[in-house]
């Protein structure tokens, strides 16, 4: 009995925080992520113009008019930078979680992100630091801090160069607050992302991703080295001027939607969109894109 007391004790003694403890998970490991989500936009790419579901403004959607794909392609600066870390476990690139643990108490510190894409890392701590001031220095992997919420890590990233939220132009500026919430079952990991954007978002943009358990992977060094691929003068940024973009419409007639509906807009996230977006201008005969709706198969007949 006593002994029982004694632990009790050494265990209130850690006090409410620490008591949270006993809940955490360890997400250490290597992950193949799961592309049964949005496998058009994160594997291959977005189309051009295609802004559905995004919650963007006017600012945001002539940035994404302006935007021109061979910019990767001429504007050497493009090509071998990395992702948002908002970003980058969205996309084709396998992951690495190592935790860091104190040596003296035995408490995680931080947990690290290694992303196979420019090798990207990132850590999330754990000790409960606070975030730098808004003028600290702004990177691609940001600034984050993670709490636990019973067996779900809730992580908190500012500190964010601009980027983008979808790889077809439309931005994410550095002033954006990324929440995600990383719940692991047995060998899956969920990820639930939130982007709050006070520049270019009217409301928070939600997405999810899923990652499987690969003990047996290997990551190689990523190696990336710029050269111009299309002749074009120095300084040029391909890009298209205000009402010039051929391209607008593209994605509707190719999947016969209406142009409403690829605009982008807090709206199109909603069931009750479908009721207001109207009819396509252009419906095709057959499926020629996609049709195998990603990589697991399946038909997509728009008949």
């Amino acid at each position: 009995m006593k002994a029982r007391i004694a632990t009790l004790l050494c265990v209130l003694a850690l006090g409410p925080a620490n008591h949270l403890l006993f809940g955490q998970v360890d997400f250490s490991g290597s992950w193949n992520p799961l592309y049964h989500e949005d496998y058009p936009e994160r594997f291959p790419g977005p189309e051009l113009a295609d802004y559905a579901g995004l919650p963007i403004n006017a600012a945001a959607r002539a940035r994404g008019d302006a935007y021109d794909a061979d910019r990767i392609s001429v504007v050497m600066e493009y090509q071998c930078r990395p992702h948002g870390s908002d970003y980058s476990m969205r996309g084709s690139a396998n992951l690495r979680i190592t935790k860091d643990i104190d040596a003296e108490s035995e408490q995680p510190l931080s947990f690290k992100t290694h992303i196979g894409w420019m090798e990207e890392e990132r850590t999330i701590w754990l000790d409960g630091r606070p975030h730098p001031p808004a003028t600290a220095v702004h990177t691609w992997a940001g600034f984050s801090t993670g709490v636990w919420e019973g067996n779900m890590l809730t992580i908190t990233t500012t500190h964010l160069k601009p980027s983008y939220l979808r790889r077809n132009g439309i931005p994410r500026s550095d002033k954006a607050t990324v929440t995600e919430h990383w719940t692991r079952h047995g060998n899956f990991l969920t990820v639930i992302v939130f982007i709050d954007d006070p520049v270019f978002l009217t409301e928070p943009l939600i997405r999810s991703e899923n990652w499987a358990l690969d003990p047996g992977q290997e990551f190689l060094p990523q190696t990336c080295e710029p050269a111009p691929e299309i002749p074009a003068p120095k300084g040029t940024v391909p890009q298209h001027l205000p009402g010039t973009n051929p391209f607008l419409h593209e994605v509707a007639d190719w999947y016969g939607l209406p142009i409403k509906a690829t605009r982008g807009g807090a709206e199109t996230m909603y069931p009750e969109f479908r009721q207001t977006m109207g009819k396509a201008e252009k419906v095709p005969e057959k499926c020629d894109r996609y049709c195998t709706c990603g990589m697991n198969g399946g038909t997509c007949d728009l008949r």
